[in-house]
């Protein structure tokens, strides 16, 4: 039987099935094959010949034009409708971090028909990101995320214009990584320095960005949102973010980011040297600013995390209006007291509220998560139950150091008779005085200081 003896063979195999899968299959096999001719040496030459002549060239016309374009973004037309499709097909998304989050991120995007992506990172694929890497196989361990990244797309949808730059995002590369006007940014990085910077010059730029928060160390799917940026809670990265892009580049929201209601149920583990004795991470950092200690990773959350950005990316770039459900909080209002509390205070003892550099929820944080909602000096069990609230008339923050602003890393929590007590005494006194009570607070203030990047 001729090659093109085999070709009607298959397409009344088609036929008799009666399947629109196996009908689409069957007419774009010939393409599809054609296109293995160049590659693959073990077709007989006659046979390439054959499906070179049955193939169309493409090349200068719309993308979705494409038969197997058409085929494959089929659902997506079908959703979105064919112009607005097009939308997609036509648009330049930059992913800059294709850990556990970007990979997936960038994966749908391609997916979804995004016609050119640009995708950024410097670190390399290691064993232990294959519990979360979208596409990364043991084959891929010691290769360059981008790099692998861009493999494995050329496979997926190679009319995706896919470019891999293995780079650290920073100053000196911003304006080689945001030029182009992309349609839109996705900030996928883990580090408070370098996910400052870059949310500030897409702002500085004017340029649309979507930020991912802490993924690690979450199980809950359901308490996945996205909100703006000052109303992300319990989250520790983003909360140090919120708290540098406002003190070191004056903005104050605008921003969209993805980011879990849960509490993080793990924290970073200890870091030990190769002889097994824990040692300081900064000295073994490759990265300035970079974490070298490890956080646990359920790799569904990251996956998911990627998931609803390429949603909402892809749902913006084809103008479909999503109504996302508003972030409701029912804890605030003990937090808004002190609050309002540390500013009448800060007014009558300063004569001014200008230095108080904390919002409602950067309150809650000291309050809640430094102070456990007690007294610094109560050094009672630590349990944050509903209970302990009341005494909240009899509580207040002020600040630690009185020659330092009302920030994050200066405030304790006190009751009115210890802040009084407090506010004529000397740090210096306090340390001879009361030697523990000091290394106490300054740990816990320290602590702060970590957390939000200080």
């Amino acid at each position: 039987m001729g090659e093109r003896g085999k070709y009607v063979v298959l397409l009344g195999a088609g036929a008799l099935i009666g399947s629109a899968a196996t009908l689409a299959v069957v007419k774009f096999l010939p393409r599809w094959v054609g296109r293995k001719c160049a590659n693959v040496d073990s077709i007989e030459s006659k046979e390439c010949k054959f499906m070179e002549s049955v193939n169309h060239d493409v090349v200068g016309t719309d993308l979705l034009m494409d038969d197997i374009v058409s085929e494959q973004l089929t659902r997506n037309i079908q959703f979105f409708g064919l112009e607005h499709q097009k939308k997609v097909v036509s648009s330049y998304v930059v992913v800059i971090g294709l850990g556990g989050v970007g990979s997936h991120a960038a994966s749908m995007l391609l997916r979804s028909g995004v016609g050119k992506l640009l995708l950024v990172d410097f670190d390399q694929v290691s064993v232990s990101s294959l519990n979360r890497h979208a596409v990364a196989t043991r084959e891929d361990v010691g290769t360059p995320k981008a790099i692998c990244l861009k493999k494995h797309f050329s496979a997926i949808f190679p009319e995706c214009q896919v470019d891999a730059k293995v780079m650290l995002y920073d100053s000196s590369s911003e304006d080689e990584i945001l030029s182009g006007n992309p349609d839109f940014v996705l900030d996928c990085i883990d580090n408070i320095d370098t996910k400052v910077a870059l949310l500030a010059a897409c702002v500085r730029r004017g340029l649309k960005v979507l930020s991912a928060t802490g993924a690690g160390a979450r199980a809950d799917p359901t308490r996945i949102r996205v909100a703006d940026l000052r109303e992300s809670s319990n989250d520790p990265l983003s909360r140090a973010v919120r708290y540098r892009l406002r003190k070191e580049h004056g903005i104050e929201g605008g921003i969209p980011v993805v980011f879990s209601l849960e509490k993080p149920k793990a924290k970073l583990l200890p870091f030990k040297a190769p002889n097994g004795e824990e040692e300081n991470p900064s000295d073994y950092q490759i990265v300035p600013g970079f974490r070298v200690r490890i956080i646990p990773v359920l790799g569904t959350i990251p996956a998911i995390f990627g998931q609803v950005m390429a949603s909402y990316v892809v749902t913006q770039l084809a103008e479909l209006q999503v109504h996302v459900e508003p972030v409701v909080n029912f804890d605030t209002d003990h937090y808004r007291v002190l609050h309002q509390r540390l500013i009448e205070h800060e007014e009558l003892q300063f004569g001014t509220a200008k230095q108080v550099q904390v919002d409602v929820e950067e309150v809650m944080y000291i309050a809640k998560e430094l102070w456990h909602g007690r007294s610094a000096r109560d050094e009672s069990p630590k349990d944050v139950g509903r209970g302990m609230w009341r005494s909240v008339n009899d509580l207040m923050l002020i600040r630690w150091d009185r020659t330092k602003p009302a920030s994050v890393s200066n405030l304790v929590l006190l009751k009115f008779k210890e802040a009084d007590e407090h506010e004529v005494r000397s740090l210096e006194d306090i340390k001879e005085e009361e030697p523990e009570f000091f290394a106490r607070v300054t740990s816990v203030l320290k602590r702060a200081e970590l957390d939000f990047g200080i």
